[in-house]
């Protein structure tokens, strides 16, 4: 929790701290535009390292004092060092941000007993919930008590509370083995795990030395041949695995659209009330309706058919940013922002369920840390998108959000009618689980 909600914040505490200093918004902008682009390079990356670590939760401490120390890089040099080059080093701190996000969700496996992973999984999508009210909300008190730049500062203190959870991760005990080639439909998991597209040979490099230079110049070479060839493997099946495509490329669409939400909320909140500060309250009803939702799906434990959850969910956001696209009243508005939270917690959950269940195994940090990466990605765009859309009127935003995610819910479900994978599938789908 310490590390989601100090994600949640660095977002909004740069763009405080940048505003309060430099008094340009176009820096404090640029700033958060930086923090964020640069994550669908970072995460596939992240992915593959994680999955190759023997202790992976080492190398989630090491990300997440890498961010921190970004971060604080910025800070420092705001109003003493160009800000092209804080904005660099924000590109640079944006690297690791997936870590912070499916880098942590990808251990769930191994800190949870297949008997309790369902539920261990609406629990992690709950604590986005939580943390996505806290985040903003602790910025802003900060902010008032202490100033733009002691948001930085508690931002920072929290990443780094979250190193001792993170190195006492348990390791990793053997890494599963690539699967043989065995007969399997192109579209299922166990397909997706038996054909990859680039089958790893980390001996290579090793077999004729002399034709690579000394052992240690090979050996290097052949790791890096190693690592390039399982990010190739790594999309690969993103790509050919039909749900894991669908959910990846949906959820991305959907992110942003969501964007619309967030953006156009203090605008709308400005004009049904007056006060912009009203659309922060639309935001924390959105997170709150969506941890009650999630907390629901835990309580429940039972969910058959996590697809069919996602498209629902992403549907129901729809509904609930068109409601608000039509709001003459404040009190209308809560409501919308109350059946878009409906949607969109259940529809975390179930990406994060349709994830693990079609990933193999050794190549689950990477599928979801790219997946991670593809959605902070997309919510950037969309964020630059809604921007002029809101400064037009919020409902123009809302209503492009509500068209997004119609959009992702025709993604989520095309290819699929009359079919649905189960919620729990095969065991030699799950990586042997």
């Amino acid at each position: 929790m310490a590390a989601r909600t100090g994600d949640e914040m660095s977002g909004p505490a740069l763009l405080v701290a940048g505003l309060a200093v430099t008094g340009s918004p176009l820096t404090a902008s640029w700033l958060l535009a930086g923090l964020t682009v640069s994550a669908a390079a970072g995460g596939p990356l992240l992915g593959v390292l994680l999955d190759r670590a023997r202790r992976p939760g080492r190398l989630l401490a090491c990300c997440l004092l890498g961010y921190a120390g970004g971060l604080l890089l910025v800070l420092y040099g705001l109003g003493r060092v160009p800000d092209a080059a804080l904005v660099g080093v924000a590109v640079v701190a944006g690297l690791l941000g997936p870590a912070l996000t499916g880098g942590w969700t990808a251990q769930l496996p191994r800190v949870a007993g297949p008997e309790r992973l369902s539920r261990a999984t609406a629990l992690d999508s709950m604590s986005y919930n939580v943390a996505g009210l806290a985040g903003p909300a602790v910025v802003g008190l900060v902010a008032s008590a202490g100033g733009g730049g002691a948001t930085v500062l508690v931002c920072a203190g929290l990443l780094v509370a979250a190193l001792p959870a993170a190195w006492s991760l348990p390791p990793l005990r053997s890494r599963p083995a690539a699967p043989a080639a065995v007969p399997a439909d192109p579209g299922s998991p166990a397909a997706a795990d038996a054909h990859p597209a680039a089958p790893r040979s980390p001996t290579a490099a090793d077999a004729h030395p002399a034709a690579h230079g000394s052992p240690a110049e090979s050996g290097a070479a052949g790791r890096g041949r190693a690592v390039r060839a399982e990010l190739v493997e790594g999309f690969a099946v993103i790509w050919r695995n039909a749900p894991l495509r669908r959910a990846t490329a949906g959820s991305a669409l959907s992110c942003c659209g969501l964007a619309m939400l967030v953006v156009s909320a203090p605008v709308l909140g400005a004009e049904l009330t007056g006060e912009s500060g009203h659309g922060a309250l639309l935001l924390a009803v959105t997170a709150a309706s969506g941890l009650a939702a999630n907390a629901a799906i835990a309580a429940w434990g039972r969910v058959r058919r996590w697809d069919r959850v996602l498209a629902w969910g992403t549907a129901v956001l729809g509904a609930g940013m068109a409601l608000a696209a039509g709001a003459g009243a404040f009190w209308a508005a809560v409501v919308a922002a109350a059946v878009a939270g409906a949607g969109e917690g259940p529809q975390l959950t179930a990406l994060f369920s349709v994830r693990r269940r079609e990933a193999p195994a050794r190549l689950r940090s990477q599928v979801f840390t790219t997946g991670a990466s593809l959605k902070i990605t997309s919510f950037a765009i969309g964020s630059a998108l809604a921007g002029p859309l809101a400064a037009y009127s919020a409902s123009s935003a809302l209503v492009a959000g509500a068209v997004l995610q119609a959009a992702a819910v025709a993604v989520l479900t095309a290819g699929r009618r009359g079919r649905s994978t189960p919620a729990k599938a095969p065991r030699s789908a799950r990586g042997g689980r």
